[in-house]
């Protein structure tokens, strides 16, 4: 794995690598067509997670990891990602730093990568404005340098209570796309959907994997 740079610019991956984002709606179906069931006992441990969300939110300020202990963890599990063929490792860290009032705010993003086909950016901070944009070109650059350049690759972008997914294609022009936002703030569960599009992207890439083997 090459080191990937904090301050990469989405301007640096279009003159680079000629990385553009498509407004296609027909690019990235992966996250709205087809998606497998959430059962009701998923639903039930989705709701909990929420619960275990709101609860911790409301004893600022969160301790390092917590988010990603009572959210993202189980969710990860629920979709099956422990299991084989799927296999999760954990790459190097990006640190992230700004200034707010002359105050030095420091962050990270912790990275796991799913079979080299789907990559998980983990937003880690004590200030909210290190927001999921913050990460779009640490994922892009990730996901740029991964192996299986004939395949699409995907990748989930969470600061823990907001989720995004990507899409990216290698081509001549590599094309990317965007989901929409899932926050946990919204009403209702939006981790049903969340679950629901992980689900799916693990089984293209265990379907790949299958292949491949």
């Amino acid at each position: 794995m090459q080191t990937i740079s904090e301050d990469i610019t989405l301007h640096d991956l279009t003159a680079k690598f000629g990385l553009m984002q498509t407004e296609d709606e027909q690019f990235f179906r992966e996250w709205q067509d087809n998606l497998p069931e959430v059962t009701e006992h998923e639903k039930r441990s989705l709701n909990r997670i929420k619960s275990n969300y709101n609860n911790l939110i409301a004893y600022p300020p969160l301790l390092e990891n917590a988010v990603k202990m009572v959210v993202l963890s189980p969710l990860l599990d629920l979709a099956g990602f422990y299991q084989p063929p799927l296999r999760i490792e954990t790459e190097t860290s990006v640190n992230l730093v700004s200034e707010d009032e002359g105050v030095l705010v420091k962050g990270r993003i912790d990275v796991l990568v799913l079979n080299q086909r789907l990559w998980i950016l983990v937003i880690e901070s004590k200030k909210a404005e290190f927001s999921l944009e913050a990460a779009r070109a640490q994922a892009l650059t990730y996901m740029l340098a991964s192996p299986n350049g004939d395949k699409p690759i995907f990748g989930l972008i969470t600061n823990g209570s907001s989720f995004i997914f990507l899409k990216l294609v290698k081509q001549n022009s590599p094309l990317y796309s965007l989901s929409r936002v899932f926050s946990l703030l919204s009403p209702g569960n939006e981790l049903y959907n969340v679950l629901a599009i992980l689900k799916q992207l693990g089984s293209i890439v265990a379907i790949a994997h299958d292949l491949e083997s």
